[in-house]
């Protein structure tokens, strides 16, 4: 299949998502959250960007570059939330203000561990079901399993309880620490104070990258990411020489790969809408419980025993799948990797290139994909709903989620280079 006829049928693969999306959906909202969630996959495809590799590029190549360009994407999400909040009662608002307990320790250990075996996480697994098929699949399946079994730890004591919570959180019978509650001297109702204390948090971050880097180097263990260094060499857009008809055009608007810092604005002004829209931040991983469940029912378990086991009610397996927003979004996110790849003449490749795994890798995948879904159950959320969305709604919990799932990374691909040694 030639390049051109990839562009092809990208455009008509497009075509068809979003008027079959249109058509049977069951509402518009459902259709926004597609239209997100293509827009998602798109963009984590084509700017190569996942929360997973944070950690492990830094691990394996030293390459921090990641890891800053997150920290950028979060500050900036953290005044866009700001903007969006300032004047409505934070009530009115899902923010995913998450308590710092035992469970958050364990569980983002646990997922850091997960990701680096799988070289993904709650989001990317999505995606590299096409970027990567073996290991997706197998990290999701496994991963769907590990969220199910973990819903019963869902409601302990020592997953609930937080260590501190701040003033609102208390007043309002919840736990967690809200960052503006430290600030309402500031004339802004805390949120300018909060604004400049995830700057100074993720500032931090950046300077110790930087220093991990530069230790790398000076050791001459620094390799450097591949994927960055081809980033590097995208030239930049211009409009010298300019002819709009011509496959110099096509290829700087739909193939050439966006550099880190243009995913990371991309991503934050599509959560900030994703926000303003439905209220609430970016979850992926609730669903894959559901998902196990409903695959479950295909061999006579009810939805009512599916229920007793988990705590949840019986319409959360019983319910269409298409139903639930965030799973109408994941499966966006999957359909958009695909647009990216047809449209830029890369899907044949980039589906071939990872087909071949041993038995021993498809173990450490399953694995992996276990370990995220348990501690997504104790952290109450994965890359996004523990550490994203939380630090872009000022919660400290997705600070504390970052630095246990940053050490968990570190150990699970320690574990893992001598696994597959």
């Amino acid at each position: 299949m030639s390049k051109k006829t990839e562009y092809g049928l990208g455009f008509i693969f497009l075509g068809v998502v979003l008027f079959v999306g249109k058509s049977f959906l069951a509402s518009d909202m459902l259709f926004f959250r597609l239209m997100v969630g293509l827009a998602l996959g798109y963009t984590l495809t084509r700017a190569a960007t996942g929360f997973a590799g944070s950690v492990n590029r830094a691990y394996n190549t030293g390459s921090t570059r990641l890891m800053k360009t997150l920290m950028f994407m979060f500050f900036i999400s953290a005044v866009l939330t700001a903007a969006i909040i300032f004047n409505a009662d934070p009530e009115s608002y899902g923010l995913w203000i998450n308590p710092i307990s035992v469970g958050l320790l364990v569980g983002g250990t646990l997922f850091g561990f997960g990701m680096a075996f799988s070289s993904c996480c709650a989001s990317g697994v999505l995606t590299d079901i096409i970027t990567g098929l073996p290991r997706g699949v197998i990290t999701l399946i496994f991963f769907s399993m590990g969220v199910f079994l973990g819903h019963p730890l869902e409601k302990l004591s020592w997953v609930n309880d937080s260590f501190l919570s701040s003033s609102s959180m208390v007043e309002a019978g919840k736990q967690g620490v809200f960052f503006p509650d430290f600030f309402k001297f500031d004339g802004f109702n805390g949120y300018l104070g909060a604004i400049i204390l995830t700057g100074l948090l993720a500032s931090l971050v950046v300077v110790l990258s930087n220093y991990y880097e530069s230790y790398r180097k000076k050791n001459k263990t620094y390799l450097g990411h591949f994927g960055e260094k081809a980033q590097d060499k995208v030239p930049e857009l211009s409009t010298r020489n300019y002819n709009f008809l011509s496959i110099g055009t096509y290829q700087r608007v739909f193939v050439q790969s966006w550099n880190l810092k243009t995913g990371a604005i991309v991503i934050a002004l599509i959560f900030a809408i994703l926000m303003g829209v439905t209220g609430s931040g970016w979850g992926a991983s609730g669903p894959y419980g559901i998902w196990f469940g409903k695959f479950l029912m295909l061999f006579g378990f009810s939805a009512e025993s599916l229920a007793a086991y988990t705590g949840k009610s019986v319409e959360f397996f019983s319910n269409p799948f298409f139903a639930n927003g965030t799973t109408v979004q994941n499966i966006g996110i999957l359909l958009g990797t695909v647009v990216y790849l047809l449209t830029s003449g890369k899907f044949k490749t980039v589906f071939m290139s990872e087909m071949h795994i041993n038995l021993k890798q498809g173990l450490l995948y399953a694995l992996g994909g276990m370990s995220m879904g348990v501690g997504t159950r104790l952290a109450k959320g994965c890359n996004v709903g523990a550490l994203y969305t939380p630090i872009a709604n000022f919660s400290m919990a997705g600070w504390v989620f970052l630095v246990v799932m940053i050490v968990g990374g570190f150990l699970g691909n320690m574990f893992a280079k001598k696994v597959l040694k």
